[in-house]
């Protein structure tokens, strides 16, 4: 029986109303489930709603795409000569939110090509991978991410001014850019750095005035622009 649920195709033969609507179904229904995956595991990150959105969108897109090609080889070049002519103009997301991309793409051929229970046993595998991950913080650096501006006189020479104390109170830390002060007088330095737990915040920032001159410095947490947080 179960052989018979993965193995059968719904638009093996010819498309009829009730296998359309079937199929149909079924990529919206998985998509709804991707999406709220993806919701509730990008909660403490921010998650895009409009995002949230494409990721139900996609599987029936590129279910209807499939249907529509068929075995048509004709149809299939037509079909990508008309999407050729599409431009997304879109800020470069995640790779997480690429690998939701390419998973709800990848639902959507499964149904398109009528494989249902195989789209509804990899959504349940993938979404049930997702969720454990996030539970468990696989990956997640265990110190606050922050945001750190520093400024520094055009004499002093920043390359690896302050990796010294940066090691000794943060995880991870990245030198975001550069930025010119006053006619070139000063430069600000922002960084995003993984603050360490426990880490005592005045004494990193005592260290890092000793090394800029005593200049303004700012630690903040890191905002995340265009989020909509759960």
């Amino acid at each position: 029986m179960l052989e018979s649920i993965f193995m059968t195709s719904v638009t093996e033969s010819a498309l009829t109303l009730s296998g359309i609507l079937l199929v149909t179904a079924v990529s919206i229904a998985l998509g709804v489930i991707i999406s709220t995956v993806y919701i509730r595991t990008n909660k403490a990150n921010g998650y895009s709603s409009g995002f949230a959105t494409t990721l139900i969108m996609l599987p029936l897109i590129i279910c209807i795409i499939i249907m529509l090609v068929g075995n048509n080889i004709a149809r299939a070049f037509s079909l990508a000569g008309a999407f050729s002519i599409i431009r997304f103009r879109s800020v470069p997301g995640e790779p997480r939110d690429i690998s939701y991309v390419l998973f709800t793409l990848a639902i959507g051929l499964a149904c398109g090509m009528g494989y249902l229970g195989y789209g509804a046993l990899f959504t349940l595998i993938l979404c049930c991978l997702m969720v454990i991950l996030e539970r468990t913080g696989f990956g997640k650096p265990q110190g606050k991410k922050m945001q750190l501006k520093i400024m520094v006189p055009e004499q002093l020479n920043y390359e690896d001014a302050f990796d010294e104390v940066l090691k000794k109170y943060a995880d991870t830390w990245r030198l975001e850019h550069i930025k010119s002060k006053d006619f070139g007088a000063l430069f600000e330095l922002c960084y995003i750095i993984n603050l360490r737990e426990g880490a005592n915040k005045k004494d990193f920032l005592d260290e890092l005035r000793c090394r800029n001159g005593n200049l303004n410095i700012v630690l903040t947490m890191t905002v995340q622009d265009e989020k909509a947080f759960g």
